[in-house]
C-alpha cells in the first residue's frame, strides 16, 4: 500500500488527528478552582438511596443512617449569621463547638465512600455556593491560589465542606489543614470527610508523625470517625481487568474516536512533572478517551504520586483508559506498594482498572 494510499485510510476514519495531553499547559484562575468544588461529573447523580450497601457489611447501611441524620441537621441559619465567610453586624458569635464538627468515613479503597460523602453534599439543603466538595490536593491547591485569609474568608460562610481522600503526605500540609479546618469550624462550618487512615492515625508511613502529634490529635478531635468495612465494589462480581491491547489497536481506537487523545505513557510521565496537579483535571478538559502505548512501570515516587492525581482526575470525569504495554496493576514496584503511600497506589490502580474495562467498547472486535 503506497503512503497516500494509507494516509487516505487513517484520514476515512476520522477527519482530525487524536489530542495529546502531553500537547496542553492549562492556566486554572483562582476563581475556577473554587466554582468548580462542587461533586465531580461521576458523582453528579449520587445519592443515600442510590448506594447499594453489601448484605454482609452491616458498617455500610449503618453510614448511610448516621450520614441522612447528618445532613438533615445542617439545614436552617448559618451558625455565623452570614454567607460567603461574612457577618451581620449584630449578630451574636455562634457559640463554640462543644463535640466533633464533623464525620470522617474511614475505610479500604473501593467500599464507597466518594459516594457517601457525594451524597450528604447532594442531601445538605444548602446552595451550591454554601457547601463545597474536593479533594484534598484540591483543598492545598485552593490555598495556594488564593492564600490562606482569602481561603478562610471564602470558604467560612459555607454549612458544609466535604474533602475526599483526605492525606497528610508532608509536616507543611500537617499544620495548614489543621489550622485552615480549626478556623472552619470556629466560624460555624460543618465537616465531612473521606480517608483510608483513621483520623489519628494521620501521616503515619510518611513522616515523622511524633513531631506533630499536637496537631494531628486537634484535626482528629474535628470529626466523629465512622468506619466503612468491605470490599472493592469495583471488583465485587465483575470480570477481571481486560488484559493491555496493541500498539496498533490503541492508535487505531484513537484515530476512531471523536474526542480520544493518544500519547505515548513514559512521554506524557514526563510531562505531568511540567504541570501542577491542581491543572490536571483542566488537562483532561473535552477529553473522551485517553489512549496510552507502552505502558510501563512508574520510574520513581514522585512520579507514581503524579500518576495517582491524575487517575483520580480521570475517574471523576469517567474517562475511559485504553493501553498497551503493561496491565495497570503492575504500574508501582514492590517497594511502592509497602510504602507509606501504598493505599495511594492500590486506589490508582483500582480506579484505572475500572476505566479499562470502561474503554472495551473502544477497540474493533
Amino acid at each position: 500500500m503506497s503512503s497516500s494510499t494509507a494516509a487516505s485510510g487513517r484520514q476515512s476514519i476520522t477527519e482530525a488527528a487524536p489530542l495529546s495531553l502531553r500537547a496542553r499547559e492549562p492556566r486554572v484562575p483562582a476563581d475556577r478552582l473554587v466554582a468548580e468544588m462542587v461533586p465531580p461529573p461521576r458523582f453528579d447523580s449520587v445519592r443515600f438511596d442510590t448506594y447499594v450497601p453489601d448484605p454482609q457489611q452491616p458498617s455500610q447501611t449503618e453510614a448511610v443512617s448516621v450520614l441522612s441524620t447528618f445532613a438533615a441537621g445542617l439545614g436552617g441559619a448559618h451558625p455565623a449569621g452570614g454567607g460567603h465567610g461574612k457577618r451581620r453586624w449584630f449578630a451574636r458569635k455562634p457559640a463554640a463547638p462543644t463535640g466533633p464538627r464533623g464525620v470522617y468515613l474511614d475505610g479500604g479503597y473501593g467500599v464507597g465512600k466518594t459516594h457517601l460523602l457525594a451524597s450528604l453534599w447532594h442531601a445538605t439543603p444548602a446552595a451550591p455556593g454554601q457547601k463545597a466538595f474536593g479533594t484534598f490536593v484540591e483543598l492545598t491547591n485552593l490555598v495556594g491560589a488564593l492564600g490562606f485569609q482569602e481561603t478562610v474568608r471564602t470558604l467560612s460562610g459555607h454549612r458544609l465542606l466535604c474533602i475526599d481522600e483526605f492525606e497528610l503526605d508532608d509536616p507543611g500540609d500537617t499544620v495548614l489543614v489543621s489550622t485552615l479546618l480549626g478556623k472552619l469550624v470556629d466560624a460555624g462550618v460543618a465537616l465531612a470527610a473521606t480517608s483510608n487512615t483513621l483520623p489519628g492515625k494521620l501521616g503515619e508511613g510518611r513522616f515523622a508523625a511524633v513531631d506533630f502529634l499536637r496537631e494531628i490529635q486537634g484535626l482528629s478531635a474535628r470529626f466523629r470517625p465512622l468506619r466503612i468495612d468491605g470490599e472493592d465494589y469495583r471488583h465485587r462480581g465483575l470480570p477481571a481487568a481486560p488484559a493491555p491491547y496493541s500498539d496498533e489497536q490503541v492508535t487505531r481506537a484513537a484515530y476512531a474516536t471523536e474526542g480520544a487523545s493518544l500519547d505515548d505513557f513514559p512521554g506524557l510521565l514526563e510531562h505531568l512533572s511540567r504541570v501542577h496537579p491542581s491543572r490536571y483535571g483542566a488537562l483532561t478538559d473535552g477529553v473522551r478517551a485517553v489512549c496510552l502505548t507502552d505502558v510501563a512501570p512508574v520510574p520513581d515516587q514522585s512520579t507514581a504520586l503524579r500518576l495517582v492525581v491524575l487517575a483520580d482526575r480521570l475517574y471523576d470525569r469517567e474517562v475511559p483508559v485504553l493501553a498497551s504495554g503493561l496491565p495497570f496493576d503492575r504500574l508501582f514496584s514492590e517497594e511502592m506498594l509497602n510504602g507509606g503511600y501504598r493505599k495511594k497506589y492500590f486506589r490508582a490502580i483500582s480506579r484505572l482498572t475500572a476505566l479499562a474495562r470502561d474503554a472495551k467498547g473502544l477497540v474493533a472486535q
